[in-house]
């Protein structure tokens, strides 16, 4: 098991060193490198990693945690006393049985295949359209339910734009010489999939070349992602029959019909412009070619829990090709992150999270994680009431928005039942498949449902914090661990790292795409014009500064791509930094809401220390063009370079390299 103890370690001393070395000057003109400099010196990435750093080593050790207690439990155990837990363990037992996988081949996707293979005409392209989808396979059409963006009384269903092989649209129209390899490793993962699964080799090869070019056209009718940060252009509430009339020639009321929706129910169309031409490619791409695009989007989602040469190709591709991996996990902790997801949404994460909390996460540090967050929204309040440029009337509604954030920490009150769900032992991709499609029909059954508020969709061992659609902030128990948060450690390094990311969360409420969503959540208009110009025009300084960094030489920082993140980042360090004040004067029982440099310092360092990574180049160039975040490296100078307490706490004189020119700094909220 990876012990906890290095990480603790580790970040006491990044937290004593500065303060021995105060007037280095390295403070004020890199303080990422002042903090993180000997760290990154002998930072080495495993080859099964894309990275090394805070949150992948936090990761790391939650996983290895995780992999301690399974390795404790199997299929039958009296201490797997929840649903959860009993699926959780089967499905993970089913993942390491390689023999059981080999056996089995392409037996569990022969349904679904031979339905493919059936496709002889346009017309039945939506219903299988919808099968897929109901199964967990995206491509070109997505679907799921969710929260209404305007009504968050109730949930509604949405389908969008997907099914791409290389990792951007616009990676179709590029010709550098990054995109040619990605472009060439994709033909070659195309043609061994299709091979795997019975292709002749030459026919593959001729293949490949075609779903480029099918896939080039669903490219050029996706929106970009800038524009999808935009929540009123992907949110377009359509009929089938309105559907019918601006996207002719696919039967829209039969995909709707096969996703298991009344006739007559409105759903939303997050890209228009994607549904039109998916249903001019209905018609006029070879049925013959449909068949094999849809063949190669179930072997890839499928690839990971299939014998070893798809996991191999897979691997070559997804891990290597495009993250720049050397050598693939080993089999547990695929298993685990396939159990888990990326965010922890995935059916049966919460089943490995009831595992995590119970040894990972005491009343006692989800109480003084509760205090934190009141500090936190007690600091932005203030900061509202004082900000110059937002008039009255909008400062009290964004104040009742403030006071409406509901909170979510540490783990759900209540766990899913998975009423239905059965989960042998002994079939990874059937499994697969069966706790997709009881997903998907059990969001399903949320139309007809009451929203329920206090439900989570992420996992509690994740790292990673969420802004969540119904105006609420999660933090789960995986994230509240050192360094990010010590129950018991110093209050200026705790709002330093978890105050920051708290206020990070809340912030994304006030961005420029969350603050479009009023006090109950809802996509409604609620800021006074000025107020809004002004906004836009503090975002858009903001924009430029991080479009400005290259972390690769040609390669920037698209500031429109990650600005909510990097507003978050700034705001909530801001607000941080006021909520240690808060709670300094609560320990000293006092008024005074002053921090003394000591305290400014180590909050700081904190800062610096979470953002601590060492990242591989090409998993960093991918992060450019497809991230909504700023490499770890910009947000501490990105950030820093606008706090004025920041250039108070270190000495810093104007003109150093850290600071923008005290009339440039960009101060949003």
């Amino acid at each position: 098991m990876l012990s906890m103890r290095p990480l603790v370690v580790a970040f006491a001393a990044a937290l004593a060193a500065p303060t021995a070395i105060a007037a280095d000057p390295l403070a004020c003109s890199d303080f990422y490198s002042y903090v993180n400099g000997a760290w990154l010196k002998q930072a080495q990435i495993a080859p099964d990693r894309t990275r090394a750093g805070t949150f992948s080593d936090l990761r790391e050790a939650n996983a290895q945690r995780l992999l301690a207690t399974l390795a404790t439990l199997k299929p039958g155990d009296a201490a797997l006393d929840t649903p959860g837990k009993k699926l959780a363990v089967a499905y993970y037992a089913s993942g390491l049985d390689a023999a059981a996988i080999e056996r089995a081949g392409l037996a569990p996707l022969r349904p679904l295949l031979a339905e493919i293979e059936a496709l002889q005409s346009p017309a039945q392209l939506p219903a299988l359209l919808a099968r897929l989808n109901r199964a967990g396979i995206s491509g070109p059409l997505s679907a799921g339910v969710g929260l209404d963006a305007a009504d968050k009384r109730r949930y509604r269903l949405s389908i969008g734009q997907s099914g791409l092989g290389l990792p951007d649209r616009d990676d179709y129209g590029r010709d550098d010489e990054r995109t040619r390899l990605l472009k060439v490793a994709l033909d070659a993962y195309t043609v061994k999939l299709l091979v795997l699964g019975g292709t002749d080799t030459d026919e593959a090869a001729k293949a490949a070349a075609a779903l480029r070019a099918f896939e080039a056209r669903l490219a050029g009718a996706s929106l970009t992602r800038v524009a999808m940060r935009d929540p009123k252009v992907v949110y377009n509430p359509r009929t089938a029959q309105q559907l019918d009339a601006e996207a002719p020639g696919f039967d829209w009321a039969a995909y709707l019909r096969g996703l298991g929706l009344a006739d007559g129910v409105t759903v939303n169309v997050a890209q228009p412009a994607f549904a039109r031409e998916v249903a001019k490619m209905a018609g006029d791409e070879p049925i013959a070619l449909w068949r094999t695009y849809l063949r190669l989007r179930l072997l890839d989602a499928a690839a990971p829990r299939l014998p070893r040469a798809y996991v191999e190709a897979h691997f070559a591709y997804n891990s290597a090709a495009v993250l720049g991996l050397e050598k693939p996990q080993s089999r547990q902790r695929q298993v685990i992150d396939d159990i888990s997801g990326r965010t922890g949404a995935s059916p049966l994460a919460e089943g490995l999270g009831q595992l995590f909390v119970a040894e990972a996460f005491s009343p006692q540090a989800k109480a003084r994680a509760v205090q934190m967050v009141t500090d936190v929204k007690a600091a932005f309040r203030a900061r509202i009431e004082q900000l110059d440029w937002m008039s009255a009337p909008t400062k009290r509604r964004a104040m009742a928005k403030l006071d409406a954030l509901a909170l979510k920490i540490g783990y759900p009150d209540r766990w899913r039942t998975y009423e239905g769900l059965v989960i042998p032992s002994d079939d990874y991709a059937g499994n697969w498949l069966r706790a997709n499609a009881w997903f998907y029909d059990d969001r399903l059954a949320d139309i007809d449902k009451p929203v329920d508020r206090g439900r989570w969709f992420t996992s509690p061992h994740i790292v990673n914090a969420f802004a969540g659609g119904l105006n609420d902030i999660s933090f789960p128990a995986g994230i509240l661990q050192p360094p990010f948060f010590d129950g018991n450690g110093d209050t200026a390094a705790n709002y330093g790292g978890i105050g920051a990311v708290i206020g990070h969360e809340i912030i994304h409420h006030f961005d420029d795409r969350g603050r479009q969503f009023d006090e109950n959540g809802n996509l409604a208009p609620w800021w006074g014009d000025d107020d809004v110009q002004a906004y836009r025009q503090r975002a858009a300084r903001l924009a430029a500064q991080y479009s400005r960094y290259a972390p690769l030489p040609g390669q920037h920082i698209n500031g429109q791509q990650t600005l909510g993140e990097n507003i978050s980042d700034l705001g909530g360090l801001n607000v941080a930094l006021d909520a240690l004040g808060i709670a300094l004067a609560r320990e000293a029982g006092s008024a005074d809401r002053a921090v003394d440099q000591s305290a400014e310092r180590r909050f700081f360092v904190s800062y610096a220390t979470i953002w601590r990574d060492n990242m591989r180049e090409q998993a960093l160039f991918n992060q450019l063009r497809t991230g909504n975040h700023s490499p770890a490296r910009y947000r501490v100078i990105g950030t820093l370079a606008n706090v004025d307490g920041f250039a108070k706490a270190f000495g810093c004189p104007a003109g150093s390299p850290m600071l923008a020119p005290p009339g440039e700094r960009i101060a949003i909220w």
